[in-house]
């Protein structure tokens, strides 16, 4: 080799010397939530706005909002996805609670949610504004989420006050997946509460340990004065379809926008047990139950 390509060669072994490898990202670090503040917090309160401190619920997932209605955030090295919103008062205080656990709100990537009414989405539109986070929901219930109204086949549709609405940028289907990551959330159809109804299935690890989580929409069969579920039978039959299919969900940790309705208080509290594979299956059966109870109703009196 040439004296000047020796040199050259020299040139380019200093200079590579000199860059320094990227560091590898810092290692998520949460501050702890237990579960009894926000029991101690909400004992006595249900309120969709009544503030309360978020709760450790599993590995990744907390409980942000507020002591009558749940929001999920989901953390990640990545950024985090939230499900829910409450209502737009409760907004400020789900931001408060992401601080609380020494996050970023403006690390919040995705929003995801339940169904289409003032108290779980309510807050969507301030949370989107608050972290610059995209909107993703099924087709139907966009209408519902950006008008801020529930759609004509709403069972509830006029019952509800309207809230604010909030763009979706992004359409999810039937059995897609939303991923952010190492997160990986399937969307899951169940309408029968609204139209837009929709659940959520992932696996959160905490260390060796995985459950599958199931965030499983409300299934109870209530409307306005004047609807009558015997009137649309391929809404029932797409309800019925729904039930079926969260029974058979893999479902080690059930948790629902309404924590009374899967009695999450006893179950952080240590009163009854966090796992439970048959939790999505009693959670299906107790809703058909309930329907069922609906539909003799409306035929029998």
């Amino acid at each position: 080799m040439s004296a000047s390509r020796i040199a050259a060669a020299l040139a380019l072994a200093a200079l590579a010397g000199c860059v320094k490898p990227e560091p590898a990202p810092a290692a998520l670090q949460i501050a702890e939530a237990p579960p009894a503040a926000k029991l101690a917090a909400c004992e006595g309160k249900d309120g969709w706005s009544d503030a309360a401190p978020p709760a450790h619920i599993f590995a990744n997932v907390y409980d942000v909002g507020t002591c009558g209605i749940t929001v999920l955030l989901i953390a990640s090295d990545a950024g985090h996805i939230l499900i829910d919103g409450a209502t737009g008062e409760a907004a400020p205080g789900i931001l408060a609670n992401i601080h609380k656990l020494g996050l970023d709100p403006a690390d919040v990537r995705i929003l995801l949610s339940s169904h289409e009414h003032l108290d779980h989405v309510g807050g969507l539109a301030a949370l989107k504004a608050a972290t610059g986070a995209r909107m993703i929901a099924r087709a139907e219930a966009k209408p519902g989420l950006e008008t801020g109204l529930a759609s004509a086949g709403d069972p509830q549709a006029g019952v509800n006050a309207p809230f604010p609405g909030v763009v979706v940028d992004q359409i999810v289907a039937d059995g897609e997946t939303v991923t952010l990551g190492p997160l990986v959330l399937t969307a899951h159809a169940t309408p029968g509460h609204t139209p837009g109804s929709t659940s959520w299935t992932w696996q959160s690890c905490e260390g060796d340990t995985c459950r599958a989580m199931a965030y499983v929409d409300s299934l109870t069969a209530i409307s306005a004065d004047d609807y009558r579920f015997t009137d649309h039978p391929d809404y029932v039959a797409a309800f019925r379809a729904a039930l079926d299919r969260i029974g058979h969900f893999d479902c080690d940790i059930l948790i629902t926008p309404h924590p009374g309705a899967s009695n999450l208080r006893d179950r952080l509290a240590g009163k009854a047990p966090l796992v439970d594979p048959a939790g999505c299956r009693t959670y299906a059966e107790a809703a058909r139950d309930r329907l069922n109870a609906r539909l003799w109703k409306e035929t029998n009196q």
